[in-house]
């Protein structure tokens, strides 16, 4: 079979290092530089992804297109490339849940095939290798496998249900992004009492913790912004199922704190820590006066 031309939406951090993986087995990696910042430009050419003008560029001349971007913008792009009557494969690889990933299957149907995927793991540079979850119709998922074929990005197929590898992806994140919000809120309340070192020092004796790493912290609010829609996304997908969603709701809205942190590379502990402990601002309905002081004040 000849080598299948990939087309990457919104090459991130995460999606250009993965699409760039695909360059060994495919005639070419496309991405649409329409609309996009200067620093996506860059990274993309850093990677090796060739430019094309238009969305119906890429699609015209892909046949298997992985779309990496923040949750919350994955239905309407997904939506986007529906309307051009997309045909080959799609692999919708974004941290959403299972019951989104199914309503963008049948949005497709019958012009394409949506495969299922979930990158658990870093973005596969220096050394690293993620694994790409994989679930859906089988020649489809075979498809995908090839394409990272002996590359950083280890694939697995969880079957042909689309929803499984988003089900993964999700309860895998639940767990790891909690415990890094958990791991802050311990230590800011361990700073407000002047121990936070000597918890540090309980913690690292233990080498599973991920209290011996406060360092982590500011990594954490960093990521703060795609973190918490996550969450939400695994929130949606606990309830659906029963479970209390409340846990990762809560978890979500003190990444929320953390809003005006997006990709601060150089943010410290302590700044990180500062913010999270910032007093949140309360909005009173604009149609309400202000409430009236108490008899006798």
């Amino acid at each position: 079979m000849d080598q299948p031309t990939v087309g990457i939406l919104h090459p991130g951090s995460m999606g250009a290092a993965v699409a760039a993986c695909t360059a060994a087995n495919a005639a070419g990696v496309l991405w649409c530089e329409t609309g996009r910042s200067t620093a996506s430009v860059e990274r993309a050419a850093r990677f090796g992804l060739m430019p094309v003008a238009t969305l119906a560029e890429l699609l015209d001349r892909s046949d298997i297109v992985i779309s990496l971007c923040p949750p919350a913008a994955a239905e309407d792009l997904a939506r986007d490339v529906a309307g051009h009557r997309f045909a080959g494969v799609y692999v919708e690889a974004n941290a959403i849940n299972p019951e989104r990933v199914q309503r963008i299957a049948g949005l497709f149907e019958p012009d394409a095939t949506v495969v299922d995927g979930g990158v658990v793991g870093s973005p596969p540079v220096r050394g690293k290798r993620p694994t790409l979850y994989l679930s859906g119709p089988t020649a489809a998922t075979e498809r995908t496998e090839a394409l990272f074929a002996g590359t950083a990005v280890q694939t697995a197929v969880l079957g042909a249900e689309v929803g499984k590898a988003s089900a993964l992806k999700l309860a895998y994140a639940s767990f790891q992004k909690t415990s890094r919000v958990l791991t802050a809120l311990a230590v800011g309340m361990a700073r407000e009492h002047g121990v936070d070192q000597e918890l540090i020092e309980v913690a690292s004796r233990r080498t599973d913790s991920y209290l011996a790493e406060p360092e982590y912290v500011a990594k954490t609010a960093a990521r703060a912004w795609r973190w918490g829609p996550e969450l939400e996304e695994a929130a949606d997908t606990l309830a659906a199922a029963g479970l209390p969603p409340e846990m990762l709701r809560a978890a979500a809205s003190t990444l929320a704190r953390w809003r005006d942190a997006k990709d601060d590379g150089e943010l410290t502990l302590t700044d990180a820590l500062d913010q999270l402990a910032q007093p949140q601002p309360t909005f009173m309905p604009s149609s309400l006066p202000p409430a009236a002081p108490a008899a006798g004040r």
